[in-house]
C-alpha cells in the first residue's frame, strides 16, 4: 500500500490503528474481568488455553506449508516439550531449524 491520507503515509494509519484497537481490546478485557469479584472457573480454564492456541496459530502454517527441516523441528519439539521446560524447548527448536535450513534441508 502507498500513498498518503491527510499528509500522513497510509502504512502508518494502519499501524496507528492497530495499535489502537489492540489496546481497545486489552482495557475491554481488563474491564469486564474487573466487574468479577471472582473469575468463574469456566473463564478461567478458557483464559489458560489461551497460550496454547496462539501457539499453535503460530506453528501450524509451517507444520502444513514447511518443509523437512520444518517437520523435523516440529517432531523433535513435541517430543522435547514433555521433558523440558518451555523456554529450552523453544531455543532448542530455534537452534534446531536455524541448522536444519543452513544444512539445505
Amino acid at each position: 500500500m502507498t500513498g498518503m491520507y491527510l499528509g500522513v503515509p497510509v502504512n502508518v494509519w494502519i499501524i496507528i490503528f492497530a495499535a489502537l484497537v489492540t489496546y481497545a481490546t486489552r482495557l475491554g478485557g481488563h474491564l469486564v474481568l474487573s466487574r468479577f469479584k471472582q473469575i468463574p472457573p469456566r473463564i478461567d480454564a478458557a483464559l489458560n488455553a489461551v497460550p496454547a492456541a496462539v501457539l499453535t496459530t503460530l506453528v501450524a502454517p509451517a507444520a502444513v506449508t514447511g518443509g523437512p527441516a520444518e517437520a523435523l523441528t516440529l517432531a523433535l519439539c513435541v517430543v522435547i516439550g514433555f521433558r523440558l521446560p518451555m523456554m529450552a524447548m523453544f531455543c532448542i527448536g530455534w537452534v534446531l531449524i536455524v541448522g536444519l535450513r543452513s544444512a539445505g534441508l
